[in-house]
């Protein structure tokens, strides 16, 4: 299956979910769910995983229902479809999500265990690992990307704080996200092109991120 777009209904699906988070809403929608945004989902990913998942591994969409078991916010479904293609969380990931919003793409370390902060801090203390990192980023912002992530407050322990590089050390979590607000070009087969695109700009911090970062050994929870 190739992918010419997501479906004529897919952001108004989401509108909709928005405004009834319910059961009820998504069993008489769920069809819209499957043709309109799962299925060109997958085809997107499929189609972009020959040159992006070396290294990284197979694209997979991420499933529409919310973990609300440790949750104050019970609504069931999630208001947006993520895509990634990654190794594993935290070691560099090549994301694309279609919601409300529009278009968002992303990459970077949308989350760090423990043991993957540890050599994220590690690799940004040395001068050259730390400088690559804050020139990738800088290119990243210069062509329009947002920086993000969960950051301390204060210096990590074990820094000083006048350390060159201690805005990025205070990082928990460190990500490049990139929006498209709903056009016409979502719903044909340019998407792709515009993901693609946007997915070589941030490679550079995706393959920094897989170098020096790397899959976390601890279990997941």
């Amino acid at each position: 299956m190739s992918f010419d777009g997501f479906g004529e209904y897919a952001i108004d699906f989401y509108d909709g979910l928005v405004a009834d988070n319910s059961k009820t809403y998504w069993n008489a929608n769920v069809r819209t769910y499957r043709d309109d945004v799962r299925a060109p989902m997958e085809a997107l990913l499929a189609e972009l995983e020959p040159e992006f998942g070396d290294g990284f591994g197979k694209g997979k969409v991420f499933r529409p229902h919310r973990d609300v078991r440790f949750s104050k916010d019970k609504r069931p479904y999630k208001t947006h479809c993520g895509g990634v293609i990654e190794q594993g969380r935290g070691g560099g990931a090549y994301y694309v999500e279609v919601g409300p919003a529009g278009l968002r793409v992303g990459g970077g370390c949308f989350h760090l265990a423990t043991d993957q902060l540890a050599a994220f801090r590690r690799a940004v203390d040395t001068e050259l690992h730390g400088e690559s990192l804050a020139g990738i980023l800088d290119r990243l912002r210069a062509a329009g990307w947002t920086i993000a992530g969960e950051a301390l407050r204060t210096k990590p322990r074990g820094f000083a704080a006048d350390h060159p590089r201690i805005e990025l050390l205070r990082h928990k979590s460190l990500y490049a996200v990139h929006t498209w607000e709903p056009d016409d070009a979502l719903h044909e087969r340019g998407c792709l092109d515009r993901v693609r695109a946007a997915w070589r700009q941030v490679r550079p911090f995706n393959e920094w991120a897989r170098d020096h970062v790397g899959v976390s050994e601890l279990p997941r929870r």
